[in-house]
């Protein structure tokens, strides 16, 4: 019996020692998906960060542009206004103001359209529908 049971424990110990390998094999591996899944985090944290500074700095540029092309515009405006009044086409100094607020309300105008025309894709038209074409339909509801 004893020639019987030193085998058994030989091959008990060599299993829990297979196992402890095993777990800690599955442990580490573990520790370092945690690892990388805080790096990857962190990696994805700081690319926020970085966009948002981005997108703050982009934000303020496109306004002080906005600014200074309205400025330019309004000196366009008011160079045509007083060609027109020099060369006695227009001395109306009241109708060279209503044409230039008529020139600026046409170009609102046009920006507006565009405007409309482009909001059509802010809504993800192209995603919805593939969300809506994967959805069950009543009528074909699976079976539980």
């Amino acid at each position: 019996m004893i020639k019987n049971e030193v085998p058994e424990q030989a091959a008990t110990d060599g299993h829990s020692e297979n196992e402890s390998s095993v777990t800690d094999d599955v442990q580490s591996l573990w520790h370092e998906l945690r690892e990388l899944n805080h790096m990857h985090f962190r990696l994805a944290a700081l690319e926020a960060q970085q966009a948002g500074n981005s997108l703050v700095v982009m934000i303020v540029a496109g306004i002080m542009a906005a600014v200074l092309l309205s400025v330019a515009w309004l000196g366009f405006l008011a160079a045509v206004m007083l060609v027109l009044n020099r060369y006695g086409i227009l001395t109306d100094n009241i109708l060279l103001i209503l044409l230039a607020v008529v020139l600026n309300l046409l170009l609102a105008l046009v920006l507006w359209g565009v405007i409309r025309s482009k909001g059509y894709y802010l809504r993800f038209p192209a995603t919805f529908r593939t969300l809506r074409s994967m959805a069950p339909t009543p009528g074909n509801k699976e079976e539980t």
